[in-house]
């Protein structure tokens, strides 16, 4: 009698963030009233994602500069604001001594 193979586990699939649920997760932090906390802002999302799929987004804005954890809270701080932005562009230019 032949046996047949064993099946091998597969490895659990990394679930990862699309374009559009990285930029559902920015607004959703950007336009909070208040500093959420990582479990209340999961919560909050307008449509169900992953948790997994959602710390991923967390860690890329981490990583990227965009938002920092203060104690349990998600802070936004990525300089997107247009008054900012009006401000350096504006900015005179100041040449090196070289």
């Amino acid at each position: 009698m032949i046996t047949p193979p064993k099946r091998e586990r597969r490895p659990r699939s990394v679930h990862e963030p699309t374009l559009a649920t990285i930029l559902m997760v920015e607004r959703a932090i950007h336009n909070a009233e208040d500093y959420p906390t990582k479990m209340a802002l999961w919560k909050a999302l307008p449509r169900a994602v992953q948790y997994q799929t959602f710390s991923r987004v967390i860690d890329y804005l981490l990583s990227s500069n965009k938002i920092i954890m203060n104690d349990r809270e998600i802070v936004w701080v990525f300089p997107d604001n247009p008054k900012l932005m009006k401000f350096l562009n504006s900015n005179v230019k100041v040449p090196r001594k070289g």
